[in-house]
C-alpha cells in the first residue's frame, strides 16, 4: 500500500499540469443550510452534503470563458446565416431538388425578374388599327355598351386627368376577365372531358399581359393608401359581378370586355396627348417594361404607353371575336384561339 501511495504522489508530481486527472472528482464539504443550498447552481446534493463537480481539467473560469466564446461564435454564425438568407430571400432545399435555373439576357447578364421569363417577352405590334369600334347591333350589345359608359362616369369624376392613376385602376379591372373566363373554361373542360380549343391559354395570356401592365404602372405611379383601398374595393366587386355574368352569358361578358378595352385605348390616347403637350413628364421607362416589351434601353414613358395601348387593342379584338362566336350559336372551342395575340 505504501508503494502504491508513493507511486501516486510521484506520478502526480511528474504529471505537472495533468495532476487533476488523479484527484478525486468529488470533494465533500460541510452540510448546506437552506438558503445556501438554494443559491448553489453548479452542484448536486447527496446525503445532505454538497458534492462539487470537478469532471473537467479546465478551471471553471476558463470553462465559462470558452462557453461564452462558443455562444458568441454561434450567434455570429446565426446572424451571418440570416443575412445570407435575407440576401438570397429563399433557401434552396437540396432534399426537394427545387432550384431556379440560371437565366441570362441576350447580352449574358443575369435575368433579374421572377414574375416573367425571357421567353414570355415580346415586341408589341404597333401597326394594329386603333380606331376600330364594334357598333352595337343587338339588345345585349347595347346593354354592354351602356354599362361600360356608365362605369366610366365615376372614373372620370375621381381621376379626372390623372391618367397614371386612372391606368393603374383600369389595369386592376382589366386583368380580371381573362382569369375568370380561363378559370371557368378550365372547369368546364374538366367536367365535360372536352378540349378548349386553346381558349383557356389565350384568356390566361390576356390576364397575365394585363397584370404586367399593372406592374409597370405601379412602378410609374406609386399609388397612395386610399388609391390602394379603392383598388381592393373595385376588384372585389368587379370579380364577383363578372363571374356571375360569365356564368349567365359568356357572349355578354366578352362584349363588355371588348368595350372596356375600347375605353382603355381612348384613355391611353389621352395619356399620350398629355405627354406630348408637356403636362406629364416623359420620364425614362421602368426596367421591367424594357425587358418585358424588349424596348430599347433609352425608352421613355411615351414608348411604354404606346405598347400598352397596342396590347389593349389586341385584347379588344379577341373579346369582340369571342362574343361574335357565341352570338353565332357556337362554342369557343369550335373556333381557333388567338394564342400569342397580345
Amino acid at each position: 500500500m505504501n508503494r502504491i501511495a508513493v507511486r501516486s504522489v510521484v506520478g502526480g508530481l511528474l504529471g505537472g499540469r495533468n495532476c487533476n486527472r488523479y484527484i478525486s472528482t468529488a470533494v465533500a464539504v460541510r452540510p448546506l443550510d437552506g438558503a445556501l443550498f438554494l443559491n448553489r447552481r453548479n452542484g448536486d446534493v447527496l446525503g445532505g452534503f454538497y458534492w462539487r463537480r470537478m469532471m473537467s481539467t479546465v478551471p471553471q473560469s476558463a470553462e465559462t470563458a470558452s462557453l461564452g466564446e462558443k455562444e458568441q461564435k454561434e450567434s455570429q454564425s446565426s446572424v451571418s446565416d440570416d443575412a445570407k438568407k435575407g440576401s438570397d430571400s429563399v433557401v434552396v432545399s437540396n432534399y426537394w431538388g427545387i432550384q431556379r435555373p440560371k437565366i441570362t439576357r441576350e447580352d449574358g447578364s443575369e435575368w433579374p425578374w421572377n414574375c416573367f421569363m425571357p421567353w414570355e417577352t415580346y415586341k408589341s405590334d404597333l401597326s394594329i388599327d386603333l380606331s376600330k369600334h364594334h357598333v352595337p347591333k343587338t339588345f345585349l350589345d347595347r346593354v354592354a355598351y351602356r354599362t361600360v359608359k356608365l362605369l366610366r362616369i365615376p372614373t372620370d369624376i375621381f381621376f379626372q386627368r390623372r391618367y397614371g392613376c386612372r391606368a393603374m385602376m383600369l389595369e386592376t379591372v382589366a386583368a380580371v376577365p381573362g382569369m375568370v373566363g380561363g378559370m371557368l373554361l378550365h372547369l368546364r373542360s374538366l367536367r365535360k372531358f372536352q378540349q378548349s380549343g386553346g381558349w383557356i391559354k389565350a384568356l390566361l395570356e390576356e390576364a397575365e399581359n394585363e397584370r404586367m401592365h399593372l406592374m409597370t404602372m405601379v412602378e410609374l405611379v406609386k399609388p397612395v393608401w386610399y388609391e390602394r383601398l379603392l383598388v381592393l374595393a373595385v376588384q372585389g366587386v368587379f370579380f364577383n359581378a363578372f363571374f356571375v355574368l360569365y356564368v349567365l352569358s359568356p357572349k355578354l361578358a366578352h362584349r363588355v370586355v371588348g368595350y372596356l378595352e375600347e375605353e382603355a385605348i381612348h384613355s391611353y390616347t389621352e395619356y399620350l396627348k398629355d405627354i406630348d403637350s408637356g403636362k406629364i413628364e416623359n420620364v425614362p421607362a421602368p426596367a421591367i417594361a424594357i425587358d418585358y416589351w424588349r424596348l430599347p434601353k433609352d425608352s421613355t414613358l411615351k414608348d411604354v404607353i404606346t405598347v400598352i395601348r397596342a396590347d389593349e387593342a389586341h385584347h379588344r379584338d379577341v373579346n369582340h371575336f369571342a362574343s361574335d362566336i357565341h352570338f353565332q350559336g357556337k362554342e369557343l372551342r369550335e373556333a381557333p384561339a388567338p394564342l400569342g395575340y397580345h
